[in-house]
């Protein structure tokens, strides 16, 4: 009974954990965020559904927009996009309004219950993200993150608290959560044996 209380309160503490991380504020504003090739520009312009939807943009950094044509976004703000949008669509439109969330498509993997492909602000944490994923599983370590690029680890150790775009996270990367170490996977059985050596020295004691 006092192993299965131990166990019950360890598992707790790290599903505690992950839950405040991902309750955390996401660091910085959408409109600061620069564009990238493989990211998705979600554009929505008010009272015109044809002109709207997400749009990917391709390897050059140009994404391909309804009666805009060929945009050069790589490496722009946000911000200066939707400057861009506002003066082509003003020769066309009558009091045009513009709407950009930039969305970064990342693969999460490794100890969590959904590995996959998921589409997320740059502004969100990487805890909100791992939460898209269903969370680490019972045997992931939220302190253990890496960040692999191109099939090269880029950052190990990754601050779940911090936001996509303050750790520099694009569009392709990989974020893989790592196992926890033995000695915590096997906490519970390492309590028992302890318990189980104290009650046999207790035992020869006593005799």
């Amino acid at each position: 009974m006092l192993i299965r209380v131990l166990a019950i309160l360890f598992f707790s503490g790290f599903a505690a954990k992950d839950v405040a991380a991902a309750q955390l504020p996401a660091n910085g504003r959408s409109e600061d965020v620069a564009l990238g090739p493989g990211d998705v520009v979600r554009i929505l312009v008010w009272r015109e559904p044809d002109l709207s939807g997400d749009f990917i943009i391709d390897e050059l950094g140009i994404v391909t927009l309804p009666m805009v044509g060929r945009v050069d976004v790589r490496d722009v703000p946000v911000s200066q996009v939707r400057d861009k949008l506002m003066t082509a669509y003003v020769a066309q439109l009558r009091n045009p309004s513009v709407t950009i969330t930039p969305l970064r498509r990342v693969y999460v993997l490794g100890e969590v219950n959904k590995p996959g492909l998921y589409t997320a602000d740059p502004t969100l944490s990487l805890a909100g993200v791992l939460a898209l994923a269903g969370g680490a599983t019972s045997t992931g370590d939220v302190r253990r993150i890496r960040l692999v690029r191109n099939g090269s680890v880029v950052q190990t150790r990754v601050d779940p608290a911090a936001s996509l775009v303050n750790v520099n996270i694009r569009s392709q990367d990989q974020i893989f959560v790592d196992r926890r170490p033995w000695t915590d996977r096997n906490s519970a059985l390492l309590g028992s044996a302890a318990i189980s050596a104290v009650t046999l020295v207790l035992s020869v004691l006593i005799r």
